[in-house]
Parts: C-alpha cells; sequence; structure tokens
C-alpha cells in the first residue's frame, strides 16, 4: 500500500473510505512485488497498479464489489491463461494472490499517521493480516520510526504484541516481507501470516574520492534512491558545485570520516581514490563494518597490490572476499558515466543475489522474492 501512499493520506486526512486490493504473494515470474496495492473509492477513483496492466480491470470491479457490499475481505487468484484470449490472466506466467479489503479511516485512523510519515519521507511500517483467523483478516496495525505502535483494528493482546515485534524488526531491515507468527508455543492460539509493509528511510551509498567518476556515480546513486555522501580529503575538489546530485560533500580523511558516520546492512561503500594512503586504512575499517556492499576501484595490478596490504595490516580472508574489486561488472564501461552504471548494476546484482547474467543466458524466474533476514 505504501506504492501509493500519497493518495491513501489524503483520503485517509478526508475520511474517505476505500478499497484497498494488495498483491500478497507472488509465484513464479509476476511484473510488480509483494506489497503492492490499488485502491478505489467510493466515486470510482482508482491509484496504483499491481499488474502493469493485465488484471487492472478484474481487480478495480473486485474493489467496487468489496467497497459497495461493506462485507468481509476476498482473495483472489490470478495466474496465467491463454486458453482463451479474452480471459483475465498474466501474460507474464505467474501468479498473483489478492487480497481486497475495505478500509475506513474512522475505525482505522492510525493509517493516517504511518501514511503522513511515509508521504514525509520518514520510517514507517504497516503490519497487514494476510492469513489466519477470518475475523482477523485484513487487520493492521502501524509502527512509527520511534518504536511506538498503534493497533488499531487489532487489540494490543499477546498475538498482537508479537506482531509489533516483527514489524519493528523488519522496519530496522528495511524489508517489505511476508512473516508468521503464532502457532508455536509462543502464546498465540492459531499463526497469523502478515504482510509488513516498510517504508524505510533511503539506504546510504558513500563516495570516497571527489573525482569524476564519483560524479556520475553519486547520479546513478541518487536516481537509485541512495542518500549519497562524497568525501575526499582534498577541499579544492570536495564541493558542492562539484557533486549537485550528492545530498552532502565531506572533507575530511575518508578513514575518519567513516570511523564517525553512521551505517548499516544497506550502506554501500564505494572507495573511487586507488591510492594506498586513502584506500588501506579506509577499506581495513570498511571491510569491519556491518555495511552491505564494499567496492573498490582500480586495475588489476593495483588490487593485487592492495590485498597484499590489507593482508600485511591483518585483513582476514573472510573479510577480503566481502570486496568487490575491481569495483563493478564487466560492460565494457569508459566512461566516467558508463563506470557509474557498470558500479551500481554490480550493487543492484550483490543487494538482490542477482546472477549479473544477461536475462537470455538466464534461467528461472526474473523476478526473485526476496529472503529478508529478521535480526
Amino acid at each position: 500500500m505504501l506504492n501509493i501512499a500519497d493518495t491513501l493520506h489524503r483520503w485517509c486526512r478526508e475520511a474517505r473510505p476505500f478499497a484497498l486490493a494488495t498483491v500478497v504473494d507472488v509465484t513464479g515470474s509476476a511484473p510488480l512485488p509483494v506489497g503492492t496495492s490499488v485502491a478505489v473509492d467510493a466515486d470510482g477513483n482508482a491509484v496504483g497498479s499491481i499488474s502493469g496492466g493485465c488484471v487492472e480491470g478484474a481487480v478495480y470491479d473486485l474493489c467496487r464489489q468489496v467497497l459497495s457490499d461493506r462485507g468481509a475481505p476476498q482473495r483472489a487468484l490470478f495466474g496465467y491463461s491463454d486458453d482463451d484470449a479474452f480471459a483475465v490472466g498474466l501474460t507474464c506466467g505467474g501468479e498473483l494472490d489478492v487480497l481486497v479489503q475495505r478500509i475506513d479511516p474512522a475505525v482505522d485512523p492510525h493509517l493516517a499517521a504511518a501514511l503522513a510519515d511515509v508521504v514525509d519521507g520518514r520510517p514507517a511500517a504497516v503490519a497487514q493480516v494476510v492469513a489466519g483467523p477470518s475475523d482477523l483478516i485484513g487487520s493492521t496495525l502501524s509502527v512509527l520510526a520511534d518504536g511506538s505502535v498503534t493497533y488499531g483494528s487489532l487489540d494490543g493482546g499477546p498475538t498482537d504484541k508479537l506482531v509489533a515485534e516483527e514489524a519493528r524488526a523488519l522496519l530496522r531491515a528495511g524489508s517489505t516481507t511476508r512473516v508468521t507468527v503464532g502457532g508455536n508455543g509462543d502464546g498465540c492460539l492459531d499463526p497469523l501470516t502478515l504482510l509488513v509493509h516498510v517504508h524505510a528511510s533511503r539506504p546510504r551509498m558513500l563516495i570516497f574520492g571527489a573525482v569524476d567518476f564519483a560524479a556520475a556515480l553519486s547520479q546513478a546513486g541518487h536516481f537509485l534512491g541512495y542518500r549519497v555522501t562524497v568525501c575526499d580529503a582534498r577541499p579544492v575538489f570536495a564541493t558542492l558545485a562539484r557533486f549537485p546530485h550528492a545530498d552532502e560533500v565531506v572533507v575530511d580523511w575518508p578513514h575518519r570520516y567513516l570511523q564517525h558516520t553512521e551505517v548499516d546492512s544497506r550502506t554501500a561503500v564505494c572507495v573511487l581514490t586507488h591510492d594506498a594512503k586513502f584506500d588501506i586504512p579506509l577499506l581495513q575499517l570498511a571491510l569491519d563494518l556491518p555495511v552491505g556492499y564494499v567496492g573498490a576501484m582500480g586495475s588489476r595490478r593495483t588490487h593485487d597490490e592492495r590485498l597484499r596490504l590489507l593482508s600485511e595490516a591483518d585483513v582476514c580472508e573472510e573479510q577480503l572476499a566481502r570486496l568487490h574489486s575491481p569495483i563493478g561488472l564487466d560492460l565494457g564501461a569508459r566512461t566516467p558515466e558508463e563506470t557509474a552504471i557498470s558500479i551500481t548494476a554490480e550493487l543492484i546484482a550483490h543487494t538482490h543475489q542477482g546472477t549479473g547474467l544477461p536475462l537470455s543466458r538466464a534461467t528461472g524466474p526474473i523476478h526473485r522474492l526476496a529472503e529478508t533476514a529478521i535480526s
């Protein structure tokens, strides 16, 4: 639902009931991920898309029906159909499991607060019950950035506290996904399957080295939704004028800045200095931090020398295995802009456990379901 947070927030402020259709499960190849929603209000206004056009008409009709009937939530399964040219189905061959429910902002006022945070760019999570006892299907609660919970159509009992714990964990992890709670002797009588919609703060991209490649990479990182920082110890090069797409430009020694800045498992560290006096202390620290990606620019000769110096600095083999060097995928890139695409392509593949192969040479589903580790 957070893909249409702007409109839903406005409808909640106007106390306007609406039907919400959400993709709660995906099998095989599908155009849009779990958590994507379409909403329809009483006047027939629609926002969002769940299939890129394949089944939107059928989902719209189901939303109108649920909204007018004021009934229980409904489930619909849309799969591939080539038997009838006019049948509703996905041409991509996948299967969508869609939950359609009526939302009344007067009954679930907590949604307005969560959606307001999302619209304002603050982290928030909404946990939605998608499987379990019939009286709980569609029930929701919200978790805000400070960890506070509003239970909405849930009542805050033992089961709901477990739901809140899972939502908090997924908000920290920054991932929308399905989880199951209960049914294992943890105080819940029945297991519940939740879809936790997460709007996390933007992941960080830390670019070290105020060079032309950094200017192109900062633009590419900004396009991908990263909060981009460019850091260099040389004030004449580290200026906002040279890096207009960066969120911040820092003049400091790279390792000193990294030592004191905030990072997490989604942070990407891109070292473009290819100068040992900067690289070695920086990489020694970066490879010991819980960041998601560490890459370093340089020729293969530079890479071999870098590994030697890092080994002499007591960086172990396990840490060295985390290093993407030379940085980027083999795209034949030469210009700074092409190199930025090469680096971000590797970053995307690493983040989503992609192969980096051309799709024409790969097998299996094009769209993978992310597996999220909850800490």
